[in-house]
């Protein structure tokens, strides 16, 4: 009971300081509204962060991201890919949703570089962008730089990473850092493979950090796969990518 109510508490808590140091942005995709977040550093000429966060849409550890990121001297802001209205209630949802910008990937790519002007506008300089992605973000990531988006590296934090097989390998421009846990059902070998061919076969500066004894969303503090000694280290390994790339 008592650690009931102090999860309760910490979660308000949680909540009012994401309120009090992310502001809402909304910006539009033809007739689609979209409203990401931007840290309270907007408007600073830093180097910018774009944060793509999992299925369901823009979550705590999505802006928990963002607000270590600003303390790192980064403006960040959180992509909305699905839009007002868009945002999965369930897994079923979110599966179905998420699956739709998989498959079409050239309309995620398109949402990630809307959501990338409006970091531009909110005070990021344009040759220091990087994105991060968590779970579809961390796919997200990953197809920045299958794309060609206007950044210099990405990072995807227990995406999906494979590929559909039809799909050309290109050369990929941009550096790339994959964070995969080491016990990730949703990876099979095949799509670790085919990933390494494919950033070889693109000549990328790439590498791959695996986990141990970590299964999917084991970055996500509210998840029973979190795994807190490799969520530090992914972490860590992250900011050490982003201040290689943008500092």
């Amino acid at each position: 009971m008592i650690r009931s109510i102090l999860l309760s508490a910490f979660l308000m808590a949680s909540g009012t300081i994401f309120s009090q140091n992310l502001k809402t942005v909304s910006y539009q995709d033809g007739s689609q509204k979209l409203n990401g977040l931007v840290t309270s550093n907007a408007g600073k000429k830093l180097p910018g962060v774009l944060v793509l966060p999992a299925w369901k849409g823009i979550d705590d550890e999505a802006k928990n991201a963002a607000l270590e990121l600003e303390k790192q001297g980064y403006v960040a802001f959180v992509a909305d890919i699905y839009g007002e209205g868009n945002i999965p209630t369930d897994n079923d949802s979110a599966a179905k949703t998420a699956g739709y910008y998989k498959k079409n990937y050239d309309a995620y790519q398109k949402r990630i570089s809307l959501a990338l002007e409006q970091l531009k506008k909110n005070g990021a300089i344009s040759s220091k962008i990087a994105v991060i992605g968590y779970c579809f973000g961390g796919t997200g990531a990953l197809e920045s730089a299958r794309g060609s988006l206007p950044v210099v590296g990405v990072v995807s934090i227990h995406g999906s990473i494979g590929k559909d097989q039809t799909r050309k390998n290109n050369p990929i421009s941009t550096k790339i850092l994959v964070e995969n846990p080491a016990d990730d059902k949703g990876v099979t070998p095949e799509d670790y493979n085919n990933l390494i061919k494919e950033m070889n076969d693109g000549k990328a500066d790439w590498q791959i950090i695996t986990y141990a004894n970590s299964k999917h969303t084991f970055t996500d503090p509210k998840s029973a796969d979190y795994n807190e000694v490799m969520a530090k280290r992914a972490w860590n390994h992250t900011l050490m990518f982003l201040k290689e790339i943008l500092k």
